[in-house]
């Protein structure tokens, strides 16, 4: 069952939020981020609350203030993070009692990152990265994972060996170098978009089901 709702952002303004509801009593709840082209209701975004659901996870995702707004241009990181933190107190709200991770798509796992390490966000117990993005694409780089470091929880990573933003090899290095509080679940042939091509011998339906068996297992072991 999915509700719509509102999420109430600092300064008094608010952006459409969606609740993902188990059909029996939730074991565990996340926070789901989407990523910088694409809101909450994408079809991706939408298939991996609906499969958490399935699995026993309760769902908030929500829009950044630029996708509510209708922008193409993605919140700065200050305002996005506030977003994200408005989020994570509205979910610790609705299921007090339960373990509660934020997951991120791409830019959306990034600004929790961020936040998490700039400062801890209030009871969360882990971060799911759905393709963390690296470096800008072309454009390989370590940069953006120098924050990493502080982050404080455990990480799980799910990133495609073909992804643009996120080169396989420095990936592994920046992964390597944040010791057994990351994970990473590599999925083979998958791009940034977790799609994968028909030589690999799976469709994206089956990707996506592998990708979201590993983050409720992980989710719920929290």
């Amino acid at each position: 069952m999915t509700e719509s709702t509102l999420l109430s952002l600092p300064g008094g303004a608010s952006t459409a939020a969606l609740v993902d509801l188990p059909d029996a009593a939730p074991r565990a709840a996340c926070v789901l981020a989407h990523g910088a082209g694409a809101g909450m209701h994408h079809a991706f975004l939408a298939a991996v609350a609906h499969g958490l659901a399935a699995r026993g996870v309760g769902v908030l995702r929500f829009n950044f203030p630029f996708m509510h707004q209708g922008s193409k241009r993605p919140d700065p990181p200050a305002v996005a993070q506030a977003a994200l933190r408005a989020a994570v107190q509205s979910a610790a709200r609705r299921w007090p009692q339960l373990p509660l991770v934020v997951a991120g798509k791409s830019y959306g796992g990034r600004m929790a990152t961020q936040a998490q390490a700039a400062e801890p966000l209030p009871g969360v117990r882990g971060l799911v990265l759905l393709g963390f993005p690296l470096h800008p694409a072309g454009k390989p780089d370590t940069a953006r994972a120098a924050h990493l470091a502080q982050v404080g929880l455990p990480m799980l990573f799910l990133q495609g060996t073909r992804d643009a933003l996120a080169e396989a090899t420095r990936m592994r290095g920046v992964l390597d170098g944040l010791g057994p509080g990351a994970t990473v679940h590599w999925i083979d042939q998958a791009d940034h978009a977790f799609h994968v091509p028909a030589r690999s011998g799976r469709t994206d339906a089956q990707v996506l089901q592998g990708l979201v068996d590993e983050a409720a297992a992980w989710v719920l072991a929290r």
